[in-house]
């Protein structure tokens, strides 16, 4: 009976190492590059097994991001709660279970998807988990900018699942991710400074101020609205999503203008939270208009 009773609980505790909520947006970008690699619809064999795949290794990224930064983690109210941060499974389990699910990963897609779309996945994985959470993190404030292009990787992890090819197109989504990264958390990391400054990482509120912190977010975001519109640009999508680009953009400058003429922490939340939604929303919209191009 008791065993029942902790078996629930402890692979909670491994699914939370995966940052699943994280993991989710990651693998909903590279679906979005499955469909847009083809005209028509893509095949659901591969689209499961790409799906499966570039999941589990992701997953294994973040497992190892957790075991490394553990002791980070414990001083920061944000991630305090974290099974690694609380001691509650340890060194061995984490990287027996990154490396399972890991190693899982690269097989279904070396042998059910295609040898690139593994290899990709694998370089994202060292570049998450060793190049960016390990070197460049706890060593300069530029971290978000400088390792963003792991964690911009997804559509190119889905078209090559498909297509078994990277074209421009694909770079471009991963373009638009990897400008979206550095407001994204530089505005977690304002209304968090109090953590981060706990934490020792030396984020840009804590090394610059606030002030050229808020002033850089208002700087990207207008960058990553005009690197938004590309897709239009290069005749990939149409104007559904030139529209949808357009108002989801002018909602994106609205907040980061606030942040940088009128800041609240109050603000900041609700511009983190945006800025989910507005990547999930381009890339729907960017769904939509493949299938819909007028």
């Amino acid at each position: 009976m008791t065993t029942l009773a902790i078996q629930p609980n402890r692979i909670a505790q491994y699914w939370a190492l995966t940052k699943p909520r994280v993991t989710q947006l990651a693998v909903f970008c590279a679906v979005i590059g499955m469909f847009l690699a083809t005209p028509g619809l893509p095949d659901w064999r591969l689209l499961i097994s790409a799906t499966i795949g570039i999941w589990l290794l992701a997953g294994a990224a973040f497992a190892v991001n957790c075991l490394v930064e553990r002791e980070i983690d414990s001083r920061m109210a944000r991630t305090a709660r974290r099974p690694m941060a609380m001691g509650e499974i340890s060194v061995q389990q984490t990287l027996l279970f990154s490396g399972v699910i890991g190693g899982l990963g690269m097989w279904v897609l070396y042998n059910l998807v295609n040898p690139l779309t593994m290899w990709l996945t694998f370089a994202t994985f060292v570049g998450y988990a060793v190049i960016y959470t390990i070197i460049l993190k706890p060593a300069t404030p530029q971290n978000i900018v400088i390792g963003g292009l792991s964690g911009a990787m997804p559509p190119a992890l889905g078209w090559a699942a498909i297509a078994n090819d990277v074209p421009m197109q694909a770079w471009i989504l991963v373009l638009i991710i990897f400008v979206w990264t550095p407001p994204h958390f530089w505005v977690l990391a304002l209304y968090r400074r109090d953590d981060y400054a706990k934490s020792g990482l030396p984020m840009l509120p804590i090394t610059h101020g606030l002030e050229f912190t808020q002033f850089q977010i208002w700087l990207y975001t207008i960058v990553l609205v005009a690197t938004s519109v590309m897709p239009f640009a290069v005749r990939m999508s149409g104007l559904i999503y030139l529209v949808s680009a357009s108002v989801l953009g002018a909602i994106y400058i609205w907040y980061s203008w606030r942040i940088y003429k009128h800041y609240t922490d109050l603000i900041a939340r609700k511009a983190f939270k945006y800025s989910i939604i507005y990547l999930s929303l381009l890339f729907a919209a960017l769904l939509i208009d493949h299938y819909f191009f007028f």
